[in-house]
């Protein structure tokens, strides 16, 4: 906006400028033909009126001076006659004596006005501006002159008018132009400063509408995990409860049956006790089941890849579903938090499977570029309904927990599901893929 109004500003003086130029030269050429018209007309009368007079007839020129004099109406008029020589028979004063010789009283770098007529008029006539001092009120007034010679008489004729008026319309005219520009730049101003308020107004309350919007997100993910905790707490509960507690409880009884039948001295006794070796056998392995879902400790001692291989063993012995998993060798290259995010990424994709794809094959890949890294898990099911995918990453806890945990890693995730099966590609930066020097660091 102050680039527009230094614009606007720029080409409106130009402008004025311009047009002030064009309307003084109208003007200024109006009193010229004003003058030529004068001085054509008071010759044709003084042909007129005084005949072919003789130069010597004193009398006769004076009365032709007098006669002259009435004839301009003009207050800011004047006629000007100089003889030959230089002597001035009419001024702005009216008609006199000889004065004496007007010409050479100019310095060595100014020529007078009289000097100037004279050359002009021997010239052959012409123009000539002039500042004339008033001696009534003895102020200094800008004149133009036309200026011609009449040879018979030996006379220079002139007629001046003052463009005072002129200079002053046109410093009145550039006044108000300038008045216009400095009120065009205040409204410009006002309108910016409006625009200024507006725009300020409109971003506080922006900030203040997303700022609500992102505290009501941060209490639904905030809701949303302790929903997870509680969700997963319960889950191990009823685990422990389901499996590990029942397996114990008949591992006590098997051992209080083999107890009795000891201190009866009943032979059956070491097959009670076996039997609650195999259930403390299995309680163990329900242990390890339940630890490697929480936090697989393959993650942490091979890597990405031989975790995700040991999920889908697990997966398909668990669903039958049959699954290829195929990678590049990662080591311990990703980070902690990189390989937890895409292990529970493959192991949230797994279980929607599971429960809601109809799948009979499911492809896991994961490998690196020079993007980072790239999992990639395909299946062969019937798909998603229609929008599903965006309702679930919206409110739901699956493929929005997935999103969530690539977003913290600044990556990206993307869900295709077509009739013919899913595609969830999960993507992580190379921001993530440690120094091989600090991989055989953490390794050690």
């Amino acid at each position: 906006m102050a680039a527009i109004s230094l614009v606007v500003a720029h080409q409106s003086r130009q402008l004025s400028g311009r047009e002030i130029a064009a309307l003084e030269k109208q003007i200024i050429d109006a009193r010229k033909a004003e003058l030529r018209n004068d001085v054509q007309l008071a010759r044709k009368a003084l042909v007129t009126i005084g005949g072919q007079a003789p130069p010597d007839d004193r009398a006769g020129r004076v009365r032709m001076t007098q006669i002259l004099a009435t004839m301009l109406s003009r207050r800011d008029g004047q006629f000007l006659v100089y003889d030959r020589d230089g002597t001035l028979l009419l001024g702005p004063g009216g008609p006199g004596p000889a004065a004496g010789n007007a010409a050479g009283q100019s310095a060595a770098r100014d020529r007078t006005v009289a000097d100037r007529l004279l050359a002009l008029a021997r010239a052959g006539g012409g123009y000539h501006g002039y500042l004339w001092q008033n001696p009534e009120t003895g102020k200094t007034t800008r004149m133009i002159a036309y200026v011609t010679a009449m040879p018979d008489w030996r006379w220079v004729l002139a007629s001046g008018v003052s463009i005072d008026d002129v200079l002053e319309t046109v410093g009145t005219a550039r006044a108000q132009i300038q008045a216009r520009v400095t009120r065009t730049l205040m409204w410009i101003g006002g309108i910016t400063l409006g625009l200024l308020m507006v725009v300020f107004l409109s971003g506080r309350l922006i900030n203040i509408h997303e700022r609500r919007r992102a505290d009501a997100k941060l209490k639904a993910l905030t809701q949303r995990i302790f929903d997870t905790q509680e969700e997963e707490r319960g889950r191990v509960a009823r685990e422990l409860h389901d499996s590990i507690s029942q397996i114990l409880v008949g591992a006590r009884y098997a051992l209080e049956l083999a107890r009795r039948r000891l201190m009866s001295g009943d032979a059956r006794a070491a097959e009670s006790v076996g039997k609650a070796i195999e259930g403390l056998n299995g309680a163990i392995h329900e242990v390890r089941r339940i630890s490697r879902d929480l936090r697989p400790a393959v993650l942490d001692d091979l890597g990405l890849g031989p975790a995700i291989q040991a999920l889908c063993e697990e997966f398909e012995r668990r669903t039958g579903i049959e699954t290829d998993f195929r990678t590049v060798v990662f080591r311990n290259r990703l980070d902690q938090e990189a390989k937890i995010a895409l292990y529970r990424i493959a192991q949230e994709a797994l279980t929607n499977i599971e429960r809601h794809s109809g799948a009979t094959r499911v492809t896991l890949r994961a490998r690196g570029d020079k993007q980072g890294v790239m999992l990639r898990i395909q299946d062969n099911g019937h798909g998603m309904p229609h929008g599903a995918a965006r309702e679930d990453m919206a409110g739901g806890l699956g493929l929005r927990n997935m999103a969530e945990r690539a977003a913290r890693l600044d990556g990206k995730l993307r869900v295709l599901s077509t009739p013919d099966g899913t595609l969830v590609e999960a993507r992580v930066p190379l921001t993530h893929m440690l120094h091989p020097e600090s991989s055989r660091k953490t390794s050690a």
